[in-house]
């Protein structure tokens, strides 16, 4: 039970935080753009403290993140998930920003808070129920990892960063993501395994995914006033 109510609490703290956050889930803080901006040549430390700085602090990419791993119940499958979702990411951020390829941010942004949508509604079996069908889920997890990407690629390009250096910067930018990603991974895997020794598991995994949709459409929302807000 104490387990259920830590949950709910992280969960209604994470409601705060996206209302109190600015209007890019991908946002680079101040501080931070200023550095990108001013730095020539090769930062690899830097760099990685940055990546995974951004990671443990994106509460799209987390909130994904723990949709997909929801209901992984052997490190195998867990695995490849999570692979396929940062090799996703990882291309397009990389790709993005060395080609200059960019989205509305806010359009990018909206997208990756359906992803969230989807991934809820997928745990809840909804599209079984409402189809008759089963989405390849490690098709829409590869591609939910491609939007992520663009939409870390999109604001980075923003900050205009020097060419001198650029690739071994991004190479370690994205090695930080993805220690970042591993670092939120491990907490979640171990709450969720304290958590599904719970009787009372799947009911309450039934309410975590409904609060999950919550949000993925609250961060939706967020973006698209954003968006006609600056048209």
């Amino acid at each position: 039970m104490r387990l259920y109510w830590s949950l709910y609490i992280s969960l209604s703290l994470l409601i705060f935080g996206v209302l109190s956050t600015a209007a890019y889930a991908h946002n680079v803080t101040e501080g931070n753009a200023g550095y990108i901006q001013e730095i020539w040549g090769i930062h690899i430390i830097p760099f990685i403290y940055l990546g995974a700085k951004h990671m443990v602090t994106g509460y799209d990419h987390i909130l994904f993140l723990l949709g997909v791993v929801f209901f992984l119940y052997r490190m195998k499958d867990v695995t490849v998930y999570v692979s396929i979702f940062a090799f996703g990411h990882s291309t397009t951020m990389l790709l993005g920003v060395l080609f200059g390829w960019g989205i509305n941010a806010y359009i990018v942004d909206t997208i990756i808070g359906l992803s969230v949508v989807y991934k809820a509604l997928d745990n809840l079996g909804a599209y079984q129920r409402w189809f008759g069908h089963q989405p390849n889920t490690k098709l829409a997890t590869l591609i939910f990892g491609f939007i992520h990407g663009t939409g870390l690629a999109t604001k980075i390009l923003d900050y205009d960063i020097a060419q001198e250096g650029l690739l071994p910067n991004l190479l370690a930018f994205n090695l930080g993501v993805e220690i970042g990603q591993i670092l939120a991974l491990a907490v979640i895997l171990i709450v969720m395994g304290f958590w599904r020794r719970s009787p009372r598991f799947m009911q309450q995994a039934y309410s975590a995914n409904v609060i999950m949709i919550a949000l993925g459409f609250m961060l939706m929302g967020y973006q698209i006033i954003g968006y006609f807000l600056t048209i």
